[in-house]
């Protein structure tokens, strides 16, 4: 009887815990279903020929895979050029993720004077819309003869103030004793900061390194802005030619759409982690 008792008292509210979560799970499972679907009626289309695309019965699954519309994008239009410049501007901004590093640990670790203000004074750029300094960016690097180039593209976005402000926050928790011992044993500033502080700063080079992928391939406004010469457009600005060149051709669409955004899709979801981590990782003190 008493096993009975205690059963009652303490099982019941498993079970309705329990309960609960299958209730959930079941809702968030269609909800990510219902969120899915486009993007695989998309990856799936891309592999359909367009008279299948423009049937009235639309279908999920292709009757007959092809990939007639891949190839037109690399061989008949300049899908690899963009490509190209995809990868050159993603390259360029992990070199600028090295130079945040750097600016990150020199605010947390180094007393200078007026550090502090200038500090605030980087946060305070965060507060700017980047369209209002598109046009005085643009006027300078006009003067310098850096429009239409790949060094005019790449350049303003090779810092960040929040990538600054992430490595700082990071950064003021490695202990000062352990730097204070390498310079001890002869180290230099700059071996220093490669040998132990970048070493003790993996997590939040991972988080900006996924955040910095995710930026420089989804590229598209100052490209199209900076850049006269097609040469020089990336991705997001061919994807947007796709659609106004070729506006009838879903399937062509479709397989523009697909190349742009599955791997944005991957890497979401193996460093999905890492990217909430990173915005958590932003309210550190």
């Amino acid at each position: 009887m008493k096993t009975s008792v205690y059963q009652k008292q303490y099982m019941s509210p498993v079970k309705k815990d329990r309960a609960k979560q299958w209730i959930v799970g079941i809702i968030l499972a269609v909800g990510g279903l219902l969120v899915s679907v486009p993007f695989i009626w998309m990856i799936l289309s891309s592999f359909k020929s367009e008279s299948e695309v423009m049937q009235l019965t639309p279908t999920l699954f292709p009757k007959e895979f092809t990939l007639e519309n891949f190839q037109n994008l690399f061989f008949n239009m300049n899908f690899a050029v963009y490509l190209k410049n995809t990868i050159i501007i993603v390259l360029w901004s992990f070199f600028g993720l090295f130079l945040n590093a750097m600016a990150g640990f020199a605010f947390a670790k180094y007393q200078f004077k007026g550090r502090d203000k200038l500090f605030y004074l980087v946060l305070a750029t965060m507060m700017i819309p980047g369209q209002v300094t598109m046009i005085p960016v643009y006027l300078i690097l006009n003067e310098m003869q850096l429009t239409n180039t790949m060094a005019g593209i790449v350049l303003p976005s090779l810092v960040s103030a929040f990538g600054i402000f992430l490595f700082r926050q990071f950064m003021l928790t490695i202990p000062d004793e352990l730097l204070e011992a390498a310079r001890l044993d002869g180290a230099s500033e700059f071996r220093v900061f490669l040998q132990i502080v970048l070493p003790m700063s993996k997590a939040i080079l991972a988080v900006q390194g996924i955040l910095t992928f995710i930026a420089g391939w989804n590229s598209f406004l100052w490209p199209l802005i900076i850049a006269n010469d097609e040469s020089l457009y990336t991705l997001s600005v061919g994807l947007s030619l796709l659609k106004g060149q070729y506006a009838s051709n879903f399937a062509l669409q479709m397989a523009g759409s697909t190349f742009m955004v599955v791997p944005i899709i991957i890497i979401f979801i193996f460093f999905q982690k890492y990217i909430i981590d990173g915005y958590t990782i932003s309210g550190m003190k």
